[in-house]
């Protein structure tokens, strides 16, 4: 179902708020995942990180990021399910993510592997929001090059 705030319908809007938080971890965007993630808890191995500004901070103090400006990786969700309760205008996503790095010196490999778990919910717009995105990382291979520290 879509609403007057959102032309596509429910699931799609959520899955192509899933691919842009990829696209703008990949690019270097720190500051467009603050946006993305204003109204949200951020939970990783760190603990909870709440609010755009604190988000975008964390990102930019967690990742290595190279002179073109990106970390130089892919992420790549996949095993997408969600499940949106229209009436209530929640939903929940889960999915996995593999994360991918290349650099001069680093063949291509993965570096990372895990689950997401994500809740949404729709503005008063119409438009659905990230409220809360977990990550759990579960295999990790060498993000010496990926994360400081």
């Amino acid at each position: 179902m879509s609403t007057p705030g959102d032309p596509l319908p429910s699931h799609r809007a959520i899955e192509n708020l899933i691919a842009r938080y990829a696209e703008l971890v990949d690019d270097g965007d720190f500051e467009g995942l603050g946006a993305l993630l204003a109204g949200a808890t951020f939970v990783g191995s760190a603990g909870p990180v709440s609010g755009g500004a604190a988000i975008e901070a964390w990102f930019r103090e967690t990742l290595i990021v190279y002179a073109d400006g990106t970390p130089r990786t892919q992420h790549v969700s996949s095993n997408l399910a969600v499940e949106v309760d229209e009436r209530a205008g929640t939903a929940a996503a889960r999915s996995y993510v593999t994360v991918l790095q290349a650099l001069p010196g680093l063949p291509l490999q993965v570096i990372a592997g895990g689950r997401y778990h994500d809740r949404f919910a729709r503005g008063a717009d119409g438009r659905w929001r990230f409220v809360e995105r977990r990550v759990r990382i579960t295999l990790v291979g060498d993000v010496s090059r990926h994360l400081r520290g």
